[in-house]
């Protein structure tokens, strides 16, 4: 491809999981605004058709498919009927994810298992079975959070799944460029997004950001030259207190 080709997006198709609200959506939406032919998956199809039929209305191309990421054959599938709609896969946006806000005592195993699976084990799943369709030039990419740089109470699910996935990112980074495949990690700090709001309703939101700002990010990771990947980025609220 020419390098025009990476700054647009033109004829690449991009999943997005958890696309179907917050984050997932304004990926979704930032991607097919630039060109991309969007995947837009989440557990929730009903969120995801809502998100495509709304691209589908600006003019852009986009398909709706049910994914839970926990499930194993239900990635597999889900990946099959991706490549057989839209005829490849370029890049795969792991972004679902989920929070249990409780200390450790009261948090039973099943609540950590659901954190795990989720935030975890469904990009490793994305990733090792993504592999089937992603060729030379492909790219994973991974949205973590500043739970994988600093620690609060109440999250240890959580801080634990996005640790992990910043360093599943650089393991992949590691491995798969030497065959071609670009691995990235975006670590986004707070944003205004119903992930936070629908859980703390007292949070200030002057303090958190767009997530269209974070969406801008992930467009541009995807969109460097062929010779050039950026193992991992971070985006910032300027006004976040709680990060130096």
């Amino acid at each position: 491809m020419e390098t025009s080709d990476f700054e647009d997006l033109n004829r690449r198709v991009v999943l997005v999981t958890g696309g179907g609200s917050g984050l997932g959506a304004a990926i979704c939406t930032m991607l097919c605004r630039a060109g991309a032919s969007v995947a837009v998956a989440d557990i929730n199809e009903a969120a995801a058709s809502k998100v495509a039929t709304t691209l589908q209305q600006e003019g852009g191309q986009a398909q709706a498919f049910a994914m839970d990421v926990s499930d194993e054959a239900a990635v597999m599938q889900a990946l099959e009927q991706i490549t057989t709609k839209l005829g490849r896969l370029d890049a795969i946006v792991n972004n679902a994810g989920v929070d249990v806000t409780l200390g450790i005592q009261d948090m039973d195993s099943a609540q950590w298992q659901r954190v795990l699976a989720t935030n975890l084990s469904g990009p490793f799943l994305l990733s090792k079975h993504g592999l089937n369709y992603l060729e030379h030039g492909g790219h994973i990419v991974n949205i973590a959070s500043t739970a994988a740089r600093r620690a609060w109470p109440n999250a240890s699910a959580y801080h634990a799944s996005k640790w992990g996935l910043v360093g599943l990112s650089h393991a992949l980074h590691a491995e798969l460029r030497g065959s071609g495949i670009k691995v990235s990690a975006v670590i986004a700090g707070g944003m205004r997004t119903p992930f936070l709001l629908e859980r703390f309703p007292d949070i200030d939101v002057e303090l958190l950001q767009d997530p269209m700002n974070v969406a801008r990010a992930v467009k541009f990771v995807l969109t460097q030259p062929p010779e050039t990947v950026i193992p991992e980025v971070m985006v910032l609220p300027m006004r976040e207190t709680s990060w130096p």
